[in-house]
């Protein structure tokens, strides 16, 4: 697997000059667009290759997380007022369908707004201790207790936000989201600026593929209904408005986020990290969406 994996690192690196850094958050334009990694981990063994252990900040793959988190705390009842269930099938920072949706709440968690809303929903007496527990609970299931916000990462997002404060007052308007918004934005600003690589990524993968639990210490670490709703969730939205070609073409749940990285889960089989910051029109890695579906046809991984 280390050898397939380093030529499929080099064979798809010369696809980084397609794509572009995210830019709208300054602090993500200093990303070098050439980087490129990937980790798999079988729950026994951990093969990594290229710029794995390059950290970046998780941006949207926090979603499918902090969604198990808010599963967790609210039940889901609660949760699915706030958000849908359905694709939208329009950009994830998009307002429209927020406005033409007749039950007046975010199609989806994965999508900005609906994950603003789940954010609401993290429990916790102030901002700091919200932010803790998600920062908590991203290292119990990356299995590492190093991880932290990138500082310099959420400064640039608060800053240059405006849409996500938008998007905010509106849930706020329509009484999608208690209490204060700009209190809920503080919370989703830092877990967008969490720190991780892709060994971090393919451990969290990979207790998803084990529906909760972990595969170092055995431990259930999310009810495995929370898990199977995250992975649906992901399938189904996890890459932005190319969630429906990725499906065709590679068949698993995944979730992508702007920094770069692609956390990918193939059902109790592996549990996968990518890497790689130059992204597509969509926003996602466009070599990283080349290694996984070679590796789709080859080990086939296709759910489907």
């Amino acid at each position: 697997m280390k050898y397939y994996l380093d030529n499929l690192v080099k064979s798809n690196k010369k696809y980084t000059i397609d794509g572009k850094v995210a830019t709208y958050i300054p602090e993500l334009a200093v990303a070098n667009s050439e980087h490129l990694g990937i980790c798999i981990s079988d729950g026994k063994e951990m093969v990594c290759s290229g710029d794995y252990n390059v950290k970046f900040t998780i941006q949207s793959v926090s979603k499918s997380v902090v969604l198990i988190l808010a599963l967790m705390d609210q039940g889901e009842e609660v949760v699915f007022e706030k958000v849908g269930k359905e694709p939208s099938g329009d950009p994830f920072n998009s307002i429209i369908r927020l406005e033409t949706y007749k039950k007046q709440k975010p199609y989806n968690p994965m999508i900005n707004a609906g994950a603003i809303a789940i954010a609401s929903l993290i429990k916790g007496e102030t901002v700091e201790v919200r932010v803790s527990r998600i920062v908590n609970f991203i290292r119990a299931i990356a299995h590492n207790t190093e991880i932290e916000v990138n500082n310099a990462v959420y400064q640039s997002e608060k800053e240059s936000g405006h849409r996500n404060r938008s998007i905010a007052h509106f849930l706020k308007g329509i009484g999608n989201v208690e209490g204060n918004p700009d209190e809920v934005l503080e919370v989703y600003f830092n877990q967008c600026a969490i720190e991780v690589d892709c060994n971090d990524l393919a451990n969290i993968a990979m207790v998803l593929a084990l529906d909760g639990k972990s595969h170092i210490t055995g431990e259930t670490l999310f009810p495995a209904r929370y898990a199977k709703i995250a992975k649906s969730y992901m399938m189904t939205c996890g890459m932005y408005d190319g969630s429906g070609e990725f499906a065709i073409r590679v068949g698993i749940p995944a979730k992508s986020g702007v920094g770069g990285g692609i956390l990918a889960v193939v059902p109790n089989r592996y549990g996968i990290g990518v890497f790689g910051p130059a992204l597509n029109e969509k926003g996602n890695s466009i070599a990283g969406l080349k290694m996984l579906e070679e590796l789709s046809e080859k080990y086939d991984f296709n759910i489907f």
